[in-house]
């Protein structure tokens, strides 16, 4: 979804801020993210639970009273949220931080951001080919 009013100045701005963000917590340095998911530090657990806390903190704030619509969950929600969740620990980024990794010159996220593309390229073909998940199955 494209949103018009959105100026591409403060969205370069604020993506160069998160940048810097999950730069300083640690979440660009692989032994730092081996160690949250073994919970040998529970340091960056807790940042990344305190982000999704705050994150639906601000989604209720902006949402309003509105009630938020019922809906099934997608059929592929756990098996691409398990695909993630095994992409994320092998190669150390999700896409955000493979961004991050990138702006301080870890050329080797180039590798993670390939298989994240390679990866979405083969899913796309093999729904089409066999899964047929759409967003008509929510």
């Amino acid at each position: 979804m494209q949103h018009k009013n959105l100026n591409p100045l403060l969205v370069l701005g604020a993506g160069v801020a998160f940048g810097f963000v999950v730069s300083g917590i640690g979440f660009t340095r692989y032994d730092a993210l081996l160690d949250m998911f073994t919970f040998n530090d529970t340091r960056m657990f807790l940042a990344f639970a305190g982000a999704v806390a705050l994150s639906i903190l601000a989604y209720r704030v902006l949402r309003g009273r509105r009630p938020m619509p019922r809906r099934r969950m997608h059929k592929g929600t756990v098996p691409g949220a398990l695909a993630f969740g095994v992409g994320w620990v092998i190669c150390g980024a999700c896409p955000s931080i493979a961004f991050a990794q990138l702006g301080q010159g870890k050329l080797w996220a180039l590798f993670s951001l390939a298989g994240m593309v390679g990866g979405a390229v083969l899913f796309e073909r093999l729904n089409r080919r066999f899964w047929h998940l759409g967003r008509d199955s929510c």
